[in-house]
């Protein structure tokens, strides 16, 4: 008997949800164990969110029936789905900034002694909790908007614990961490297994689906299309599943050398307080990937390039013309565009329309040189580009808040491409997206190389900057370590990133 499987603590049987008519969730079946972290996937769409939502208690299914901890169980509110044990770490942390980490977790629910909020108890089962976790070097009494944003996921998982949840959902509870974040949070993960806690777990990133995982349930058109041992499958399995086609598919055919233009960027011993000796020459039709290790210069030679943290030192050409490239302005004039890595913070104003949105370089541009193309032509040649990046957006004035990161993203791409940019940036260009979108934006990317544009592209996924680059440069503590060609192999951007690889010339 000793082998027989732990009942369900979660069990979601022939769920269905409608919203208007339209059908998002059809017959979904799902299991959670005790102890177990079982992976969700599925694009844009697919029906993950409204099936967390059905779990958490946000939505009532339409029909089936959710078990929890073996009992039929109706949740009319997430107060309710607490209560009986089931948190929630969103992807957007709701934390408040200006209280502290044990006021953040007894929200509403403070120990009392004579009336009063027991502090000295709120404090003393506050450590007990980050205690239990690995986690008793975070003071309770520290203001959490001071803390990054790594620790404030642990404050959220507290907050659950203090619940005494049994079940947690964490929906992309990466797409904000760097690299060493991550790693913390797989700890922290498996941690919460060992205290017998069922996970659910959303991400983007197969990296961590397979690595945390003992299955996965594949979402396809609000339909439970696999549940999968995530031991028995593979990366190209769960793409087939998910979008219909091998993952070999998701990047575009190299350029081969006869397609390669002139040298359209060059930089010679570039530097800055971040960056060392730059030298690097990149070709018309290029995509030239750049990898290292979080804090390595990655970003910052993006940022560099684009004039927002510029060289104080060195010299930048551009079609062989020299250029100073002192500000994101000056760099713009320049031919130069520059996708951010910090979608929501620098990509996008999530209040604005998406033509708002579309329309500001060019407006940014008119400032500076005003009158030379007029309004109505700017915004048709907007919409155009709109249209030909297959951007999926209900109305053109609908604030771009409510789009999907895939979707965004097109709109910041029709943003700079109404430029008619010579050079493109690119800082993490898929972070946060799923992954047929991934897959329309690498085929974006390779598109505008083959029309002549000079592609720098900034990635910490290696299957990524693998899969998309040309040539490869790998940065290490704010220089270029060695420059790798088309088919180098995983362990060869590692050995360069680290520092155990002979280096080569950049």
């Amino acid at each position: 008997m000793s082998g027989l499987l732990p009942s369900p603590l979660l069990a979601l049987r022939d769920i269905g949800k409608s919203f208007l008519g339209v059908r998002v969730l059809d017959g979904v079946d799902l299991q959670v164990r005790p102890g177990e972290v079982h992976a969700v996937v599925g694009e844009n769409g697919a029906g993950k969110s409204t099936l967390m939502k059905v779990v958490s208690g946000v939505h009532q299914p339409d029909e089936g029936t959710v078990e929890f901890a073996g009992a039929p169980r109706t949740f009319r509110s997430p107060r309710e789905a607490q209560q009986a044990g089931i948190g929630i770490v969103h992807q957007e942390l709701t934390l408040l900034p200006e209280r502290t980490v044990a006021e953040n977790v007894w929200l509403g629910r403070e120990p009392l002694r004579r009336g009063l909020v027991d502090r000295r108890a709120m404090l003393g089962r506050t450590a007990a909790l980050l205690a239990s976790i690995g986690e008793g070097s975070l003071p309770p009494d520290t203001r959490v908007g001071r803390l990054g944003v790594a620790q404030q996921q642990v404050v959220e998982i507290v907050k659950a614990l203090a619940l005494d949840a049994r079940l947690l959902i964490m929906d992309e509870p990466t797409a904000a961490l760097a690299d060493h974040e991550v790693d913390q949070l797989y700890t922290l993960v498996r941690r919460l297994q060992e205290h017998g806690m069922g996970v659910l777990y959303v991400s983007h990133r197969l990296k961590e689906v397979f690595d945390l995982s003992s299955r996965i349930t594949v979402l396809k058109d609000g339909r439970a299309v696999a549940t999968l041992d995530t031991a028995d499958t593979s990366a190209d399995r769960l793409v087939r599943h998910m979008v219909g086609r091998e993952l070999s598919s998701y990047y575009p055919d190299r350029a081969k050398p006869q397609e390669l233009g002139p040298v359209r960027l060059t930089v010679r011993g570039g530097g800055n307080r971040k960056l060392r000796g730059i030298d690097l020459r990149l070709r018309a039709g290029e995509v030239l990937g750049v990898g290292g290790l979080q804090g390595s210069g990655r970003s910052a030679l993006a940022r560099a390039l684009f004039g927002a943290v510029p060289f104080s030192t060195g010299q930048v050409a551009v079609d062989g013309a020299p250029v100073r490239l002192r500000s994101p302005r000056a760099a713009m004039r320049a031919g130069i565009a520059y996708v951010s890595e910090d979608r929501k913070g620098e990509g996008i104003v999530a209040e604005q329309s998406v033509l708002d949105n579309a329309l500001l370089a060019v407006r940014a541009v008119r400032a500076v040189r005003p009158g030379r193309v007029g309004r109505g032509a700017r915004t048709t040649r907007v919409r155009e580009l709109l249209s030909a990046v297959e951007l999926r957006a209900a109305r053109e004035d609908q604030e771009i808040r409510f789009l999907s990161g895939g979707n965004q993203q097109k709109v910041v791409l029709a943003r700079w491409l109404a430029l008619a940019p010579r050079i493109l940036l690119f800082d993490e260009p898929t972070r946060g997206i799923d992954v047929g979108a991934r897959s329309a934006i690498h085929d974006l990317v390779r598109r505008l190389a083959r029309d002549g544009a000079a592609v720098l592209m900034v990635s910490s996924e290696l299957p990524e900057l693998l899969g998309m680059s040309d040539r490869i440069i790998v940065m290490r503590d704010g220089r270029i370590a060695g420059e790798l060609p088309a088919g180098a192999t995983e362990e060869d951007v590692v050995a360069l990133a680290v520092g155990t690889a002979r280096e080569a010339a950049g």
